[in-house]
């Protein structure tokens, strides 16, 4: 991918509008989110602009007079940028670039920006650059003249610049491209899991710029990327932890979710998200200092549904207690959510109340049978391998015997599964 750093902040107007189905201040809060991500892309918001409606504009989203508006304050301030709440159609991002004569972007070209800039390893760059294609070949007559004006900074990071020239043909091969890759690579991670079998795994999810990359580092004693910016973290990170004298597991840090996730972005993200697929179970983490902290915890939901794992055994983390004034509130979010702990991972406290619930949710999700298979059941043992973690194999004659700890939904199928095939060696 190609990165056109720009020189200095780029000034930016920021626009939302609200609907019947969007309230004003329903449109404030996501202005505030939009505020920090321009910032994270390194832009300076000199305005919010808002408009109410009852349908957006199809030709230019928001309506001619807000345009007009627009237009004389971007000329006056010479701003370089207007940057849309939501995603905009080819044909409004086109019609606004010549009223505004100024870049305009919507809502996932600029998270997509941010991601090109953070992505560091090479799988993290090749899920960014498929992202950025999908979203651009719907848009490729757009990108040609946006391109044509030579604009740098935010919003032009990666493939944009190099496809001046290609049709969607080419496009479309390198996304075919990309996703060959992906597969590869995710098969990569298939085996590189394979080593891990004799751990259970937590993944730890949540809204981006919650702590979960502190959090991890006070439980494993690690140093992995901390910014309080976000998606500080985009590639996941896993760590063995240890929970007491006896016990450990692995935790892997995943990218953090935020509102009107682009879903280009979900998709090629695919062998990232395969980390909270595999794991044993999710360890939510909450910024409880967050006025709008049960909508995130409510759009971490909706993304884990969309993924299909949203049934797996969870533990809310509510982080930075330490930042709390009210502290009535969490007497309140314990009679809602039984399953919690509250934390503050950057001054480590509780931490070790954090360790005795994640072992708690372990027991009571999880049990341990000593298993019995014959060796020639090869099948049966690759699967007791899959369903659970072995945490012991002994050989006895032309038998295995596992020792298993697996979830208590599966217990019934994999003793039926054992008794099978005793009672067919029998006969």
């Amino acid at each position: 991918m190609i990165e056109l750093q720009p020189i200095g902040k780029e000034r930016c107007v920021l626009v939302g509008v609200s609907t019947r189905s969007v309230s004003r201040g329903e449109t404030e809060e996501y202005l505030d989110e939009l505020a920090l991500l321009a910032d994270t892309a390194g832009a300076e918001v000199v305005k919010r602009v808002t408009q109410d409606r009852d349908r957006i504009e199809p030709a230019t989203f928001i309506g001619k007079g807000k345009v007009e508006e627009l237009r004389t304050f971007v000329t006056e301030r010479k701003l370089p940028l207007v940057i849309f709440d939501d995603d905009l159609s080819a044909v409004q991002v086109r019609n606004l670039e010549r009223e505004l004569e100024c870049k305009v972007l919507d809502r996932s070209a600029l998270i997509l920006d941010i991601f090109a800039t953070r992505a560091k390893s090479n799988e993290a760059k090749t899920q960014v650059e498929l992202a950025q294609l999908q979203y651009l070949l719907p848009r490729l007559t757009r990108q040609w003249t946006h391109l044509s004006k030579q604009y740098g900074g935010i919003g032009t990071k990666g493939p944009g610049e190099t496809q001046i020239e290609t049709d969607r043909r080419l496009i479309k091969t390198r996304i075919s491209h990309l996703k060959e890759k992906l597969e590869r690579i995710s098969k990569q991670r298939v085996t590189q899991r394979k080593g891990r079998t004799r751990h259970t795994r937590a993944a730890l999810v949540g809204y981006t710029n919650v702590g979960k990359s502190t959090l991890l580092n006070y439980v494993s004693g690690s140093e992995v990327f901390v910014e309080n910016r976000l998606f500080a973290t985009l590639d996941p990170t896993t760590r063995l932890v240890p929970l007491s004298s006896g016990a450990q597991m692995l935790m892997t840090d995943t990218v953090g979710f935020i509102r009107k996730l682009p879903p280009h972005l979900v998709a090629s993200f695919k062998s990232t998200l395969e980390e909270i697929t595999e794991a044993d179970l999710l360890l939510h983490v909450v910024d409880v200092t967050s006025k709008h902290f049960e909508e995130q915890i409510q759009v971490v939901k909706d993304t884990l549904e969309d993924i299909g794992v949203h049934d797996k055994p969870t533990l809310m983390v509510f982080n930075k207690i330490d930042r709390l004034a009210e502290r009535s509130m969490l007497h309140v979010l314990a009679e809602q959510y039984p399953r919690c702990v509250f934390i503050s991972a950057a001054r480590g406290i509780n931490i070790n109340g954090f360790k005795q619930e994640v072992l708690k949710l372990l027991e009571s999700e999880f049990v341990e049978e000593q298993l019995r298979v014959s060796q020639a059941h090869q099948k049966l043992i690759s699967y007791l391998h899959s369903v659970g973690e072995v945490l012991d194999t002994a050989y006895e004659d032309n038998s295995v015997l596992l020792k298993l700890r697996f979830p208590k939904k599966d217990k019934a199928r994999v003793l039926q599964m054992v008794n099978a095939q005793e009672h067919a060696s029998v006969e």
